[in-house]
């Protein structure tokens, strides 16, 4: 065995206990689909609107003692966009805005997470990661909060409510339709209550 090979295989061995110590401390946590939400807002012709739409997989890893390690990736499901307009989804769901035929899902996979000024993701925390839209990806940041169920321990983290809002350009995604009715910025609120998994 050379030199060379040697001080490599010393290296690998040395690292291995601290790569299992790092996946150790991530936690998986399951989406509670019936009381978690993707909501977002638009502006037509000038009138603030609403919709929504469904979370169709969600893999979300927690470190419960260092919270800017963990990871999350979400695909939702476009064909399942809804509005309170009922007019205008069609459009919404068109070649020329988010294309669904041909782009059925939107993903985004957290790249970085930054802590409030206290070391907390209830005080100002916010997650950035990359938004997959109509296959073009662009960074967004979100504002975050993660929550304990009320009245539980301070250890008690078998069940977190996660909210994170923001806003994106549509047209830097390609999702630039009927912009004589539709302003550029759509607004992002979500809800997502998460389960420690055993």
């Amino acid at each position: 065995m050379t030199e060379l090979t040697r001080r490599t295989l010393i290296t690998s061995l040395a690292v291995l206990p601290l790569a299992h110590t790092v996946q150790a401390a991530l936690t998986p946590y399951a989406l509670a689909p019936a009381r978690s939400s993707v909501g977002f807002t638009y502006n037509l012709s000038g009138a603030t609107q609403t919709g929504t739409m469904s979370i169709k997989s969600a893999n979300i890893m927690i470190d419960v003692k260092r919270l800017q390690n963990s990871r999350v990736d979400v695909t939702l499901d476009v064909t399942g966009a809804r509005t309170k307009l009922p007019f205008a989804r069609g459009p919404m769901l068109s070649k020329s805005v988010l294309n669904a035929a041909r782009y059925p899902t939107i993903r985004f996979i957290t790249t970085r997470i930054k802590l409030g000024p206290t070391g907390r993701i209830s005080e100002g925390a916010t997650v950035t990661g990359n938004l997959n839209v109509r296959d073009v990806t662009r960074p967004v940041t979100l504002k975050a909060s993660l929550f304990r169920k009320p009245g539980s321990a301070a250890d008690e983290l078998d069940a977190l409510s996660i909210k994170l809002t923001g806003a994106l350009n549509r047209h830097e995604f390609g999702a630039s339709g009927y912009p004589e009715l539709v302003h550029s910025t759509v607004g992002l609120n979500i809800h997502a209550e998460i389960t420690r998994q055993v």
